[in-house]
């Protein structure tokens, strides 16, 4: 079988006739950038999360960019984060010339060890940053507890998290912004680049919306710091703004694809995903744990099944990141993690004989291994 992690073709198969109408919209509009797809979309966004604001920018990193010059971040701050994450939530604050400081992961869900914040902070934190991975959250009450004891924003990197929920509120609602990325293959991706940050704030956004544009307020006349040409794509709006319509369809089918998988491998040594008390998870991916992961992986090439590892390097150990001084050994469990950690194909269009054929593939690597 020919099988990879991500799913693009096949879910454009089914969606093909909507995305073509959206892209003729915005064409058909006379209004190639901002306009009313952008300005439509950031609305609907906002009202699905239940917070007033919204802003569309052109990537997911330059949402946290913004997010964080938003806040306030700037050089000499520091700001508290993980190392198991995708790099671009760590070259974004090195971007706003702030300085990551992390902390270790749990060693069931991966993500964020909310216990071991109040020790990484000094009289330099200007914000904690927690990275809702793999798609759930991070333990968020104890955070904002943390937060307010210090006086300190949360921003929230919600980029693998749209539609998660944590006690019933909605990832991206809690802090006081949250920034999202629309790359392709996320839970609701858009067909290039895309990013948004929401905040319950309006000073918040109205920066931003400077931020986005120049860091100007009207055409031609910048009113305040410079700021980037960040803006989100109409033309990526709007066809956001249809499959945002589908996202809790998208969930659900991930949610099924999970299921499955947490049945087949049940009587396995693989370690499968566990979903924090309180958590609804939304599986962007479906990241399992073995000792011989790569031996694994290399077997179901032979099978041509790609396999993706989320992520093999933590970002204090990329040489891109040797500046910032962190020891090996320094995070443990992130180090062990990324030795073992591997992901299986996850997204809902996905069909059930694959996903069958599949798991029969992977469980016959198993026996073997």
């Amino acid at each position: 079988m020919t099988l990879n992690v991500w799913g693009y073709l096949s879910e454009y198969e089914k969606e093909r006739d909507d995305i073509l109408n959206a892209v003729d919209t915005v064409f058909s509009s006379g209004t190639l950038v901002l306009g009313p797809s952008v300005a439509a979309f950031e609305q609907e966004f906002a009202a699905y999360h239940g917070v007033p604001h919204c802003v569309g920018v052109d990537n997911g990193t330059n949402a946290i960019v913004l997010g964080l010059r938003a806040l306030g971040v700037g050089p000499g701050d520091e700001v508290v984060t993980v190392s198991n994450t995708a790099a671009p939530t760590v070259v974004a604050i090195d971007a706003v010339g702030a300085t990551p400081v992390f902390v270790d992961v749990d060693p069931d869900t991966y993500l964020m060890d909310v216990a071991q914040v109040d020790a990484a902070l000094t009289a330099r934190t200007r914000c904690l940053l927690p990275v809702h991975l793999y798609g759930q959250c991070v333990d968020l009450a104890p955070l904002e507890a943390v937060a307010a004891r210090h006086g300190l924003p949360i921003l929230e990197d919600c980029a693998q998290a749209h539609g998660a929920r944590q006690h019933g509120r909605i990832a991206g609602s809690t802090g006081l912004a949250a920034a999202f990325s629309f790359y392709p293959t996320k839970v609701l991706g858009a067909y290039g680049d895309g990013g948004a940050v929401l905040t319950t704030d309006a000073e918040t956004d109205a920066a931003l919306r400077r931020l986005r544009y120049y860091g100007m307020e009207r055409q031609y006349h910048v009113t305040s710091t410079p700021g980037y040409n960040s803006r989100l794509d109409a033309v990526q709006a709007e066809i956001l703004r249809r499959k945002l319509t589908r996202l809790d369809d998208y969930v659900a089918g991930r949610r099924a694809i999970a299921d499955r998988y947490a049945e087949a491998l049940a009587d396995t040594d693989v370690v499968v995903p566990v979903t924090a008390p309180g958590n609804e998870h939304v599986y962007y991916v479906y990241v399992v744990r073995h000792p011989r992961r790569d031996k694994i992986i290399e077997a179901m090439q032979a099978h041509d099944v790609a396999l993706n590892v989320s992520y093999r390097w933590p970002v204090h150990t990329q040489t891109g990141f040797a500046h910032l001084g962190v020891r090996p050994g320094a995070l443990p469990v992130t180090e062990a993690l990324a030795d073992e950690i591997f992901s299986l194909p996850m997204f809902p269009s996905l069909a059930v004989d694959e996903q069958e054929r599949f798991i029969d593939t992977f469980k016959t690597v198993l026996a073997r291994i």
